[in-house]
């Protein structure tokens, strides 16, 4: 009924200002179990929980009757009259002060609301003091609100200590709005982040949400959404379960079968999560994992066979369950005899034994000596879980109040105040001492409270176990300690076997998009949750090494992407090897070019007296034939691995080896053109440019080249270097020329005495041809021109070890272009026409006047 009903209630009570005293009109009679001692606590339990309003027909102020019994309730209210025994019992703490307890029995806002009254005001007085000190209770965070609101609105005159074991609400953390509340039970602000962490444990970024209307589950839902979006974990759906709606429900059915979380957190109190287990017995919706709060997650008596498809490996936090010696014993041991005035314990022996005390209504008579060990219901379980808050609320109000009756020489060791006595405690002075309260129970475990009055936050994760035969056993997997946040407050058990939901050994997995693997980054979808997300692959030249990567990162530059994406490996370093295809041929080339060079001189040097020999100046042809080796053999240097030596030779050879055979073919084509030009009687030209002048020409052309290469070496020289720009893949290793124009100069050299070499044998192409090598010349040299000529751009515009490749063929193809034809034709003579070989051939075909030529040629 909500503030409404807490207004009107509090307008019962009416307070005279001038002595402070107050009139409770209505019902009472709410104290159920009661035992006077030197200094009372109460507790309000709702020791029955369905409600009946009796309205008098309105001749008479209208009051709820609640007829259902609670064992849970029960058991706790009897852990709390064990609790006071106990501490009555223990010489070390009170001493000399004997404790009381009164427990008050209630349901719904306005029944507890009135047994609170009835808690804080002493029975028949007009006075709102009261002869309890503290109250205990309630375990619904809703209806604790409301008694909590009515301590503030109505008793303001006075601060009573209220301490509750199962009120979860972070809401009751407002030190403003509830400055006398404490509780020894986490808040709820505790579970959301345990359920978070839980959830990121097992990587469930994906969730669904169902609640029931009440200020537990609407706050608690708040909270865990919010929580969980700053953990990256979305939530699908979140909806409410209503009793009275079915068409609500129909849409909630029809969300969990449609979607696609496989977990869903069930947020409700434990009455809510009965009706609603009950509706979903009828839908068989599999594939989810259910996890559950610590409100009802221990509560056996809710599975029934049609419920275990969602039961079966339910997972939550619940509380510690921490053994209390005695209190088994203690609560099996009741008898109908220890409270004879207890209406309520007498129901409970009727539904627990199924009999009665009135043998007009069954046949089936309660003696009152039947045993409670016999049987199984939630009171006979000896698992304390809220128990334990009970026994941790009942001693922190003792701790309190033996630190408040400490005296020493008159003074509070604690405070420093003028001793207190037994008859002097008031409520306030609980209050202020509560604050202060850092103890061990006998059990082991801490209780101390925060500026909140919150206590330390402590769960177990447990996991529902059913059997084939119907058996439930809910067992611990884990636990959950806030104060190990910074290490991760999550723990699971080494060795422990989990059910998941469906009978499944297989972590469920529930997220809105896989994982974005190595190799692609995740990018965010405007129109999906944060959750669904899309994996985009890497770019060209780019990695991701991680899961979920935000970014892809470029590659150092001597790196280059795995086909995967996902790391950086050194780039293969190319250049041309000796053992790829490519390089083989042209090292296969070489060899032949020197082969057959070789082979050319053996063959002129054994018919060197020939007059085909003598008659093309043989001198000259061994040393280009010597020459034409050397070319071929510099060509080998263009292959392998570039290294610093290698660079500068392959070039400086290359050069100052074709300037060689450039001149000896330049030498030859000069001497014919000069002896085929000397026909004038008595002009001897020959004497000018004889054998000593042509040699004395081959050495200063070639020592010309010589001195640019050394030129180009002492200024600049070559050198190897990597290239990562042409491929993006791969490192060129490739010889750098260094200085550019020591480079081209060398190259134009060569070019230009092969252009004047051309220009001569053109100018001679015409004369007697029997030994006349001016055709044979122009005809090298033209082929020799249109390599270098097209080897220029090709050279330019060829990637990577093309270039060597270009740079080794042109080499080739022109040195095999002077080695054919020039010497070919006479090879053919010597070996195929050796009838022409004469020098009766030889004169026979030449004119007079060129016949002296020749010979001095030879």
């Amino acid at each position: 009924m909500g503030w409404l009903t807490i207004i009107l209630l509090t307008l019962l009570v009416r307070i005279k200002s001038e002595n402070q005293t107050c009139e409770l009109i209505g019902r009472t009679g709410f104290l159920e179990f009661a035992k006077e001692g030197d200094l009372n606590i109460a507790g309000v339990f709702s020791l029955m929980n369905t409600q009946t309003l009796i309205d008098n027909d309105y001749r008479a102020v209208p009051y709820s009757y609640c007829q259902t019994l609670s064992e849970r309730e029960l058991k706790l209210a009897r852990t709390m009259i064990f609790t006071v025994e106990e501490i009555n019992r223990d010489p070390m703490l009170l001493p000399g002060v004997k404790l009381g307890y009164k427990v008050f029995s209630g349901c719904g806002t306005d029944n507890l609301i009135r047994a609170a009254v009835e808690a804080v005001t002493e029975t028949g007085s007009r006075v709102c003091s009261s002869g309890s000190l503290a109250v205990l209770g309630h375990s619904s965070s809703s209806l604790f609100l409301n008694v909590c609101t009515f301590f503030v609105l109505m008793c303001f005159y006075f601060i009573f200590s209220k301490l509750s074991h199962f009120s979860t609400c972070a809401c009751l953390s407002d030190k403003k709005r509830y400055p006398t509340f404490f509780r020894t039970v986490p808040s709820d602000s505790f579970q959301s982040t345990a359920l978070v962490q839980l959830m990121k444990f097992f990587d469930w970024r994906w969730v669904g949400i169902i609640y029931s209307f009440g200020t537990y589950t609407e706050e608690g839902t708040a909270a865990f959404v919010k929580k969980a979006k700053k953990m990256g974990i979305c939530v699908e759906f979140s909806l409410m379960f209503s009793q009275t709606s079915q068409r609500s429900f129909e849409v909630l059915v029809e969300t969990l079968s449609n979607s696609s979380s496989s977990v869903v957190l069930l947020l409700m109190p434990s009455y809510d999560v009965r009706s609603f287990l009950s509706e979903m017995e009828n839908y068989k919706i599999t594939g989810k994992q259910w996890v559950g709060s610590e409100v009802w997650v221990t509560q056996k008596d809710l599975f029934s066979v049609g419920r275990k498809h969602i039961l079966q490996g339910v997972v939550g936090f619940a509380l510690p369950d921490a053994p209390i010696q005695g209190l088994g014993e203690f609560l099996l041991s009741l008898k109908p005899s220890d409270e004879p005035q207890s209406a309520i314990i007498r129901k409970f022996w009727e539904k627990v034994f199924k009999c009665s005390f009135s043998s007009s209504q069954t046949s089936n008579v309660c003696t009152g000596a039947e045993d409670l060990r016999r049987v199984s219901t939630v009171y006979t379980d000896v698992t304390f879980r809220v128990e334990n808050n009970v026994y941790q609320a009942v001693y922190a109000v003792a701790h309190a109040l033996d630190a408040l009756l400490q005296c020493q020489n008159g003074l509070n060791p604690s405070t420093g105040k003028p001793c207190v006595t037994k008859n002097d405690v008031q409520p306030k002075l609980v209050w202020e001492n509560l604050k202060h309260v850092n103890f061990i129970t006998k059990n082991g475990l801490k209780v101390f409270f925060d500026e909140n009055g919150d206590s330390v936050a402590l769960y177990d994760l447990v996991n529902w176990q059913i059997e084939d035969d119907g058996s439930v056993h809910i067992i611990q997997i884990g636990e959950f300690d806030d104060s190990l946040q910074e290490g991760g407050g999550l723990k699971l058990k080494e060795d422990t076997k989990i059910v998941w939901g469906g009978n499944s050994h297989q972590v469920p997995k529930s997220v809105c998009r896989e994982p974005c693997p190595p190799g692609t980054r995740k990018a965010l979808n405007r129109n999906k949750p944060v959750c669904c997300f899309d994996c985009i692959e890497c770019p060209e030249g780019t990695v991701s090494n991680k899961t979920d990567s935000i970014d892809c990162f470029i590659c150092p530059p001597e790196f280059w992407p795995n086909e995967n994406k996902d790391k950086c490996l050194p780039k293969c370093t190319e250049y041309l090897s000796h053992h790829e295809l490519m390089g083989s041929l042209l090292t296969g080339l070489s060899t032949v070019g020197v082969l057959l060079s070789l082979l050319i001189s053996i063959m002129f040097f054994t018919h060197k007296e020939t007059p085909i020999v003598r008659a093309n100046n043989s001198e000259l042809s061994f040393l280009l034939l010597f020459s034409l080796k050397l070319c071929f053999l510099c060509s080998l240097t263009f292959i392998g691995r570039p290294t610093q030596w290698s660079c500068m030779l392959r070039h400086t050879a290359f050069s100052i080896t074709f300037v060689l055979c450039i001149s000896c073919v330049l030498g030859k084509t000069m001497v014919v053109l000069m002896a085929f030009k000397a026909r004038l009687p008595g002009r001897n030209v020959m004497k000018w440019f004889g054998p000593a002048q042509q040699k004395l020409c081959i050495l200063i052309l070639t020592l010309i080249q010589v001195v640019i290469c050394t030129l180009w070496l002492t200024i600049n020289p070559p050198f190897p270097q990597l290239n990562m720009h042409y491929y993006k893949d791969k490192i060129i290793l490739e010889c750098n020329p260094g200085s550019a124009v020591g480079f081209w100069a060398v190259l134009g050299y060569i070019g230009l005495l092969a252009v004047l070499c051309f220009i001569l044998a053109f100018l001679a192409r015409k004369l007697p041809d029997s030994f006349n090598e001016a055709k044979l010349i122009t005809f090298s040299m033209l082929i020799f021109c249109a390599v270098w000529i097209t080897f220029i751009p090709v050279y330019v515009s060829s990637p990577g070890k093309f270039t060597v490749a270009v740079e080794i063929f042109a080499i080739l193809a022109s040195s095999f272009g002077l080695l054919l034809c020039i010497f070919a034709p006479k090879c053919y003579i010597v070996i195929l026409k050796p009838d022409q070989n004469s020098k009766k051939h030889l004169l026979g075909k030449m004119p007079p006047s060129t016949i002296h030529a020749n010979y001095c040629i030879a």
